[in-house]
């Protein structure tokens, strides 16, 4: 009886804090202060396959685009590791469609020696190349990539992480860029959707992106554009995961 009551009070707070943060927005991040001064954001997500831009970004990317700013994909490898990067190619296509961001915002690397493989780091120095590339030809103003951890331990994913922090501790990026990381969480809060908000806001990350149900919707139509990747455990990832609705992101510092 008592376990019954708390976890009910529990729930009935993070449904709550849920319904206060979508409905007001309280929270401050890069693209709500760039409407406030009257410019736009040009953000640039760099991942490392087809499908995390709405696996793991959904909430930046739709919110971001809600408050009328520039996105731009940026994907380093059209993930081949199955010998289908043709098919994942047009399937991003399709999901960046799906998510408001216009093909000619999408670029797709294609290059050998960034291979899809969970287990080979990517050389951190080519890495770093194909970014600060990308943020020169998009004239970005803010780049957002995995952290450390990756979210799931990838090694492409932390490879992205290395070399953007290596053109942030080399001052290779103009000054006016800001740069943030996606926040990995344990596999437990991974799994448990909105009831994630608590532990989100207690965070110490600066940034935090809430999609309402529409945009939780959206987010999971796009995912659902890379039918090739739709194994039955990422049915449960695309019904269950934080990710496909909170987005909290920290700074790397200069």
């Amino acid at each position: 009886m008592v376990v019954s009551l708390i976890v009910g009070c529990v729930l009935g707070l993070a449904v709550v804090l849920y319904l206060y943060l979508w409905v007001r927005r309280p929270f401050e991040n890069f693209a709500s202060a760039a409407e406030r001064a009257g410019c736009r954001a040009r953000v640039l997500v760099v991942t490392a396959h087809p499908d995390d831009e709405c696996m793991f970004f959904g909430p930046t990317v739709l919110e971001t685009l809600r408050l009328g700013h520039h996105v731009f994909l940026l994907c380093l490898s059209t993930g081949n590791f199955e010998k289908k990067g043709d098919t994942r190619l047009r399937e991003l296509y399709q999901s960046a469609a799906i998510l408001g961001v216009p093909a000619e915002n999408v670029t797709i690397v294609d290059d050998p020696d960034l291979p899809d493989d969970m287990n080979k780091a990517w050389d951190t120095k080519l890495v770093a190349q194909k970014i600060m590339e990308h943020v020169i030809k998009t004239s970005a103003n803010v780049v957002i990539t995995f952290d450390p951890y990756g979210v799931s331990s990838h090694k492409n994913h932390s490879s992205l992480y290395h070399g953007v922090n290596d053109l942030v501790s080399r001052g290779h990026l103009p000054e006016n860029i800001l740069v943030y990381a996606l926040e990995s969480v344990s596999l437990l809060r991974k799994y448990t959707s909105f009831l994630d908000v608590l532990p989100s806001t207690l965070s110490s990350a600066s940034t935090l992106f809430l999609s309402g149900y529409p945009a939780v919707l959206k987010a999971q139509r796009a995912m659902c554009a890379h039918r090739s990747q739709l194994v039955w455990f990422r049915w449960l990832y695309i019904a269950f995961s934080r990710y496909m609705v909170i987005n909290t992101l920290r700074p790397l510092g200069r």
